[in-house]
């Protein structure tokens, strides 16, 4: 039987704020660069030697 999820900590202070400014500026990827990261993956996916969705 599975162990129970542990409930995810609360951050603070300049954690807390480095976070939300993160969140607020998020730069957005260029279609050629997503490419190339989906590239990558369809690679690795190919020579994995274990099962992958």
């Amino acid at each position: 039987m599975a162990r129970p999820i542990k409930d995810t900590p609360i951050i603070w202070g300049k954690d807390a704020q480095r976070l939300t400014e993160a969140m607020e500026n998020v730069i957005p990827i260029s279609r050629e660069k997503r490419e190339k990261m989906k590239k990558a993956y369809e690679w690795s996916k190919s020579i994995a030697t274990f099962p992958m969705p």
